[in-house]
């Protein structure tokens, strides 16, 4: 499965509403966990079966909770058993319909 996730925090206090800290929090749990993984400019995507997938974005949560008084989760998962590899095959697959098309 993938799951797309981002997390930060609210009622930081800080004036230039900045959560880069608490960002590079979470994405430091999620590259510990030997996951496969993705990080762009909105969310994380991570690869693996369920329990592993579901695990490091509770980590990844309370790893950003320090930071302000709530946080906010966003997810979303493509659950596709029997296939692996779908962090990259999914883009190439793309970029291959667009070279043929």
């Amino acid at each position: 499965m993938l799951v797309a996730f981002s997390v930060a925090p609210s009622g930081t206090g800080r004036e230039d509403g900045s959560v880069t800290e608490a960002v590079a929090a979470a994405v430091k749990v999620v590259r510990e966990s030997g996951l496969p993984n993705r990080t762009d400019a909105m969310f994380t995507t991570i690869e693996g079966e369920w329990d592993a997938c579901f695990d490091v974005v509770k980590r990844a949560t309370e790893a950003v909770a320090p930071y302000g008084s709530r946080v906010s989760l966003v997810l979303k998962a493509d659950i596709r058993p029997g296939h692996d590899g779908e962090l990259d095959g999914k883009v190439a697959r793309v970029e291959e319909a667009l070279r043929d098309g």
